[in-house]
């Protein structure tokens, strides 16, 4: 009998091991996607934010999306200058990796 109690004890010290080196790594990865997150919510706030400020433009017409740095704007705009406008808008936010355009113009059809 004290042969199984100690292969009891082991198997359950080994399990324990095993959960805290594995939850040790994941909660490493989980804070850098965590922070991940973080940056690109801030990063898509600003944008808007900074979008919002131009009055030329029409923000709530334009969409922004941050994955991992990259921003995405989307949405429709009066004319090719107003798409210029606000990827300019976009630029001047720090962070930014690179800005994606898919936005397109009222008048051009391809909506």
């Amino acid at each position: 009998m004290t042969q199984l109690h100690s292969n009891n004890r082991f198997i359950i010290l080994f399990l324990i091991v095993q959960i805290i080196f594995f939850s040790g790594c994941a909660t490493t990865s989980r804070y850098e996607g965590s922070r991940e997150q973080f940056d690109d919510i801030v990063i898509t706030t600003k944008v808007h934010e900074a979008i919002l400020d131009e009055r030329a433009l029409r923000a709530f017409d334009i969409n922004v999306r941050t994955v991992k740095g990259v921003v995405e704007l989307s949405g429709f705009v009066n004319s090719r200058e107003d798409m210029d406008r606000a990827i300019a808008v976009a630029r001047k936010i720090e962070g930014i990796k690179l800005i994606r355009n898919d936005m397109r113009t009222y008048g051009t059809g391809d909506y």
